[in-house]
């Protein structure tokens, strides 16, 4: 999950007391944060090359010697647009790399504190990853293993290699989350043992399992793209104060008279924090005698199913002080009916509810959101001619109706009326009366505020001992702030967006 540097932690507990403070934790925040950033300046600079490019071969197809008054006056705005975005990635990068310097320095005073500080009881945050050397696919050390060592027998070489595991951790379980190294798909509702079905596969022979088949799971796109910020610590909800109704001013009637008094009036909007947790029982023997690291294939089947139920929390989530864009209140609706839909028919719909955020949030829409198979729907749509309308920017003739990006089946894929398209494979379906319509969202993105706090894994054998079992748990905070700005969010819905035909 390269855009969000996420630092993935779980606690483990050897003998004692709190957990002192990662002395890294500010810094790891802050570069979540500029990646982050960097992230969406990247994508929104390649969506300003394609328009570029497009206005460029725009004039080549009408067989211009050089661009008309309007298409120099685009040019020239998109690429001091672009003159801007370069400086402002420069300015992130440097940044990046004076914080990752930082966090370097801080890593090895980490060590050999570790190496050299007070030793006996303590409670340590650690870091789970699997690294080259330590814990690897295929490797003979287990963390989970190790850290059941570490707990209950104090093992020594347990402890060190967890120790020398606990700075490696944020880039392996980012690309997991992101989808990049997905593993299984789904929790199971039952205990794994080492019985075939159950778990048993991944006993030996170990030609067999370390080549396992990963079950396919969708990213976290949308939740990606809107405003992220670390989650406040010691709370239950976040409320932010909002200016209801604002003060007027007026034309004076006369000299010497009243003026306009009007008094403002303030509420404020909530967002309630939730918990998405997962669990997993494993037998201690296929901890134990597994030839590969079950605990890797289930955090990492833990974080991917964690990453889709953060993105749908963001998307559809629909309980109180926790909606989701398509549950917010006063939203711009924006109805498409049609018992044959085409593109050219939905087409001024996004331009309605792009207008819909200019005139009712005054600041523009940024980003457009839509499932995979809208998108697919789009790119299959030709004119009269035969000739597609949505095609790569390189190739763009007068007639199109948006121009193709990267070929993606998640993420940004192109632009539709000047703004960058993301698709989401987690936007629902399974809307409408039929139960088979999907969403197209726009939206200004910075409006939406994402709180997420630091994921914890953890392992506990004592309430399963008398099984021989042991618990893995992963679970992590969040809130919602979608609703500041309703305005900001424009949803066209209707039978227009039914499962599209091909």
């Amino acid at each position: 999950m390269p855009a969000r540097a996420t630092t993935w932690t779980t606690t483990r507990t050897a003998r004692g007391r709190d957990p002192p403070k990662t002395p890294t934790e500010g810094s790891e925040l802050m570069l979540a944060y500029l990646r982050k950033q960097m992230s969406s300046a990247l994508e929104a600079r390649a969506a300003l090359k394609s328009e570029i490019e497009g206005i460029v071969t725009a004039a080549e197809a009408d067989g211009a010697e050089k661009l008309s008054g309007d298409q120099q006056i685009a040019f020239d705005a998109k690429r001091s647009e672009l003159r801007a975005k370069d400086t402002e990635i420069e300015q992130l990068d440097a940044r990046i790399k004076d914080l990752e310097e930082d966090e370097k320095r801080e890593q090895r005073a980490a060590e050999l504190m570790a190496r050299h500080g007070q030793a006996g009881e303590r409670r340590e945050r650690v870091t789970v990853v699997s690294e080259p050397e330590t814990y690897r696919k295929g490797g003979q050390t287990s963390y989970f293993r190790d850290l059941f060592r570490a707990q209950m027998k104090g093992d020594s070489s347990a402890i060190e290699r967890l120790s020398r595991n606990d700075r490696q951790v944020a880039d392996h379980l980012q690309r997991i989350a992101r989808g990049a190294e997905q593993a299984l798909e789904g929790m199971e509702a039952r205990a794994l043992t080492t019985t075939d079905g159950a778990g048993g596969e991944f006993v030996p022979p170990v030609w067999m399992v370390n080549d396992y088949v990963a079950l396919a799971r969708g990213g976290r796109v949308v939740a990606d793209q809107v405003r992220p910020m670390a989650l406040p610590p010691g709370t239950d909800s976040i409320s932010l104060p909002r200016v209801a109704s604002g003060t007027a001013v007026a034309e004076q009637t006369t000299q010497n008279t009243a003026v306009q008094n009007t008094d403002a009036t303030t509420n404020s909007v909530t967002a309630n924090v939730t918990t998405i947790a997962g669990q997993q029982v494993i037998a201690q023997q296929l901890l134990d005698q597994s030839p590969i690291n079950m605990d890797q294939i289930l955090l990492a089947d833990l974080a991917a199913d964690y990453a889709v139920k953060a993105d749908a929390f963001v998307i559809n989530n629909n309980a109180t002080n926790k909606v989701g864009l398509l549950n917010v209140s006063g939203l711009n609706a924006v109805t498409y009916t049609s018992a044959s839909p085409t593109t050219a028919e939905v087409y001024p719909k996004v331009a309605n509810g792009i207008q819909l955020i200019h005139t009712g949030r005054f600041l523009p829409g940024d980003k457009v959101f839509m499932h995979p198979r809208r998108w697919a729907w789009f790119t299959a749509a030709v004119d009269t001619a035969g000739r597609p309308l949505v095609v790569p920017a390189a190739n763009m003739p007068m007639n199109v109706l948006a121009a193709m990006g990267e070929v993606a089946s998640e993420g940004f894929v192109g632009t539709l009326q000047g703004l960058p398209v993301y698709v989401d494979p987690n936007i629902p379906i399974n809307l409408g009366a039929g139960t088979n319509e999907d969403r197209i969202i726009t939206l200004r993105s910075s409006d939406v505020i994402f709180f997420e706090g630091t994921p914890q894994a953890e392992a506990f054998r004592e309430t399963k001992a008398d099984q021989l079992s042991v618990l893995l748990r992963f679970y992590n905070y969040a809130a919602l702030h979608a609703s500041r700005y309703p305005k900001a969010i424009s949803v066209i819905s209707g039978t227009g967006l039914v499962t599209p035909t091909f």
